[in-house]
């Protein structure tokens, strides 16, 4: 098992200029948060996907200063970068080269790339991959989970193909079991009222015995419902954000479902929202996914994600990612 972090986790600090990119791998490493490091190439790269030689330098020096092991690569598949059309799957395929050969320029031997990549593109995509020496994980991130039709496709392509460079990287916020104490109160403090929370939690709570959506129609009316049942209550312009958050951060897959693509995953996305006085974590179930990973001899890298600094602003990110990787050891049978 390596652990590691994602510098992700640490955007609020990163907006509101408390750390530079260096300082923020110095503080990773300072604090014992690696050895694995995760970046995404837009974020904290300027110019990204052109690296220039001096940052290259930069970066491979900063590399060794700390002793910290570059895992991944998050580039994005944007589909939606023109204001008129959609992406071709031609523009979109080039779209991802440069990205993938920063990797490869970086030191990184993962890539993760997102689901508007269909089978077909995964597949024009392998031999930038062999040329570069770098494996794609697609993120299986929620509203999508590991038996949406997406998904199945992408693994039936993966397995006529049989090359170890194409894979996924499972994003654990697509299995939650309760919605963040964060958020709600996150809300609370906003002034929003109870029986709002209480609706939007226990409609959340009738979509998870439903199980996790298999089409984009049937997501879309989720969607639909949480924003008439947030714009009932008096939600007014929070009410489209309520329902990203309840329909679209926090899946439902079952965690038993993870096991027929464990066999691709070539990273993972640790995603988690809050740590509590006991050490564990109470949307995310930490130590059942941790104990499939094991099950299935998964060796690959648990990539710390707190996702939870979209809407907690009080806690340290370091501390909680540390919390994170003590509760995911604990979960290993290493403390």
């Amino acid at each position: 098992m390596i652990q590691g972090v994602t510098l992700y986790s640490f955007t609020r600090a990163f907006h509101q200029r408390r750390y530079t990119f260096a300082d923020l791998v110095r503080e990773v490493a300072r604090r014992g948060l690696g050895p694995g490091l995760e970046i995404v190439g837009f974020q904290s790269i300027k110019g990204f996907p052109a690296i220039s030689g001096d940052f290259e330098r930069e970066f491979r020096a900063l590399i060794d200063e700390t002793g910290l092991m570059p895992t991944c690569l998050s580039a994005n598949a944007d589909a939606g970068l023109r204001r008129d059309r959609m992406l071709t799957d031609d523009e979109l395929v080039d779209y991802m080269r440069p990205q993938i050969a920063a990797a490869k320029q970086l030191g990184f031997p993962v890539v993760r790339v997102q689901i508007s990549l269909t089978p077909d593109d995964m597949e024009r995509l392998l031999p930038v991959a062999e040329e570069h020496g770098v494996r794609l994980g697609l993120e299986i991130h929620s509203h999508q989970h590991p038996k949406h039709p997406a998904i199945q496709a992408l693994l039936e392509r993966y397995e006529k193909l049989g090359s170890p460079l194409l894979g996924f990287v499972p994003d654990w916020g697509a299995s939650l079991r309760a919605v963040p104490q964060t958020l709600l109160r996150r809300y609370r403090d906003a002034g929003v009222r109870e029986e709002l929370l209480d609706a939007l939690t226990q409609t959340w709570q009738e979509h998870h015995v439903q199980g996790p959506p298999m089409t984009e129609q049937q997501h879309g009316r989720w969607f639909g419902q949480v924003v008439q049942l947030a714009h009932r209550h008096g939600a007014g312009d929070k009410a489209i954000e309520m329902a990203v958050n309840f329909t679209g951060l926090f899946g439902h897959a079952p965690v038993a479902d993870w096991a027929g693509v464990l066999p691709w995953t070539v990273h993972t996305h640790a995603k988690f929202y809050e740590i509590d006085e006991h050490g564990d974590e109470p949307s995310v179930p930490v130590r059942e996914l941790v104990a499939l990973w094991r099950e299935h001899g998964y060796e690959g890298t648990y990539s710390s994600e707190w996702e939870g600094f979209h809407f907690n602003d009080r806690d340290d990110p370091f501390e909680v990612v540390a919390a994170e990787q003590a509760l995911i050891r604990d979960a290993e049978g290493n403390r």
